[in-house]
């Protein structure tokens, strides 16, 4: 039996791109917190945090953010290689199998928008 004719490598499939959106998900929450990190020492120290901390903090946390929409992006694109490689009477009539590829690309979005928001505030 070829592998695309066996049920089971869908749902493996679908198991390996929601580890991946959790992956994806961790980056972008690590990176939005290391961008406001920089913020919460300039309030803890009552002094402006001078522009190489900020910098620091804010491009760390862009660069995780948009690895994380990478990552999204590019799970969600194996995923949908793999999903069509597979015989069509192995997915159960009515599976829905682009709801986590739609999901990753709304992920990579909002991911690509907070890290444009932080390079960009005033706009």
């Amino acid at each position: 039996m070829s592998y695309a004719a066996d049920p089971r490598v869908l749902f493996a499939a679908e198991r390996t791109l929601l580890a991946w959106q959790r992956s994806a998900i961790a980056l972008m929450g690590f990176g939005f917190v290391v961008e406001r990190f920089g913020l919460f020492l300039q309030m803890v120290a009552h002094q402006p945090a001078s522009e190489s901390q900020r910098g620091f903090s804010l491009g760390l946390g862009v660069l995780l953010l948009l690895l994380g929409a990478a990552v999204a992006l590019i799970s969600a694109r194996q995923f949908r290689q793999v999903a069509k490689s597979l015989d069509p009477a192995v997915v159960p009539p009515g599976y829905w199998t682009h709801v986590g590829v739609g999901l990753n690309v709304i992920l990579a979005v909002i991911a690509v928008a907070f890290a444009l928001r932080f390079l960009w505030p005033n706009q």
